[in-house]
């Protein structure tokens, strides 16, 4: 008598749909978004190319190879080109985002697809199903358990972002069912990222996607070999989410229904501001606020209605956010974010300068910003932005902004997306031709017989 095999465990059943998914069952949107979402993320990793936390990802990894960091003449070996493109894409949190369930994307899934086909001599038509598959499976498993894995510590995109690349990996290496099941075994015990962070503006969050990449690629990788790892690595009583959201009760339909059908992915929001995205709607009231044509010095306060999952990481400790210590960490300041928005019109790549934040008229308004905690804010099903003005004599003005622009109820356009990418590369010192032909060659990815034709774009 023969024992009955055992149900497939949830990562065994994704992973079965991941292994049997080919361009033609992608839409026409999700296919739109993915490429979108490539040359967003191109521009973004030459933007970021001279900064001091991108010479020292590059001078401090040890190894090189034939995989491109994209604006960079070295290569280097498929995690190090991981690594590099991840933190680059994320480094001036300019990068794209999911409404609903906040994380980032692309800058975990992209970097793995590209260093796992660029490595292994895989078509661009790989690639682009490599990228789309973590796409979908970073924003799936962040409806599993949202909230819970920033409540216990964890960044969701160091942790989430590992299990994505492992996706966009396996899949642009053509990984079959059980194989790739393995990797998501192996790559949550790689999984990591702590909020700490917050306290400073450290560097390390911009440091989590790349490391995710390069440690979805590498469980990829090694799954190959046939390397034994927990398929339970979901829903086990010592799995991923038990570990990094032990508060929650996970919602693993997220993970089951709809596949094919319901692309979570095509809820991918882009950011036309370098900052935080659940600050973007309020810089747009202040900008708005400013056109009026009121004058700073004649504002008396500020008040912010706002939701309570905003406040721990943009809003407090209030005397902190008032006076960000340093440019990064400004990002993450709503008043200082919403005083250059009023200032400058603008919260860009330029706004965000160690010298900045020394701005007096800036810091004067941003200590005129406080908030209160509205019960009724739709954060994070959506993002929005409210602002109650009182002015020295006793004006009141109220200004709100119903939704992220970028974000699905005003996504950005082709040519926004386009605009943006060059303005990042001339950012990072490219010329118009270079930015152009970037964006020509990943916007076209498909069409590549395989990656070798992204080491020109290493410079």
């Amino acid at each position: 008598m023969t024992s009955a095999s055992p149900a497939p465990a949830l990562a065994e059943s994704y992973a079965n749909w991941l292994s049997h998914l080919t361009l033609k069952d992608l839409p026409a949107e999700m296919r739109r978004v993915a490429t979108l979402d490539l040359i967003d993320a191109a521009g973004l990793c030459v933007a970021a190319r001279a900064e001091p936390y991108m010479q020292q990802i590059m001078t401090g990894w040890d190894a090189d190879g034939p995989c491109t960091a994209l604006g960079h003449s070295r290569r280097l070996d498929a995690g190090g080109a991981a690594v590099a493109n991840g933190m680059a894409i994320h480094g001036e949190d300019f990068d794209d985002t999911l409404e609903g369930a906040p994380i980032r994307v692309g800058a975990m899934t992209i970097p793995a697809a590209l260093a796992a086909a660029e490595r292994f001599g895989l078509s661009g038509e790989r690639a682009l199903l490599g990228v789309v598959a973590g796409l979908e499976t970073v924003c799936r498993l962040n409806h599993v358990a949202p909230g819970a894995i920033h409540k216990a510590g964890f960044h969701p995109v160091g942790v989430i972002g590992a299990l994505g690349a492992a996706a966009a990996a396996g899949v642009t290496l053509g990984l079959g069912p059980r194989e790739q099941a393995m990797a998501f075994g192996i790559a949550g015990s790689m999984a990591s990222g702590i909020l700490e962070y917050l306290s400073d503006g450290a560097w390390t969050k911009r440091l989590h996607p790349g490391w995710a990449a390069q440690s979805g690629l590498r469980a990829a990788v090694l799954a190959r070999t046939g390397f034994f790892a927990p398929r339970t690595v979901f829903d086990g009583p010592h799995g991923f989410f038990h570990a990094f959201a032990p508060t929650a009760t996970p919602d693993f339909r997220h993970m089951t229904e709809g596949l094919g059908q319901d692309w979570y992915a095509e809820r991918i929001a882009f950011k036309p501001y370098a900052c935080g995205t659940m600050i973007h709607p309020y810089i747009d009231c202040m900008i708005r606020l400013a056109a009026t044509g009121l004058p700073a010095d004649q504002i008396k306060t500020i008040t912010c209605p706002t939701g309570a999952g905003l406040v721990h990481r943009l809003w407090e400790p209030l005397g902190d956010k008032h006076r960000p210590p340093s440019g990064y960490a400004a990002k993450f300041s709503m008043p200082f974010c919403m005083a250059v928005g009023f200032h400058e019109g603008d919260a860009g790549l330029a706004q965000f300068t160690d010298a900045k934040v020394q701005d007096p008229a800036i810091l004067n308004l941003a200590a005129k910003i406080s908030y209160v905690i509205d019960p009724d804010n739709e954060y994070p099903k959506n993002y929005s932005g409210h602002i109650r003005v009182e002015t020295v004599d006793g004006l009141r003005i109220a200004l709100d902004q119903p939704h992220m622009r970028g974000g699905q109820r005003e996504p950005l356009t082709e040519v926004d997306i386009h605009a943006k990418a060059r303005a990042n590369c001339l950012h990072g010192g490219w010329s118009g031709g270079q930015a152009e032909a970037l964006i020509d060659w990943v916007g076209g990815l498909a069409r590549h017989p395989d990656l070798s034709g992204l080491s020109r774009f290493g410079c």
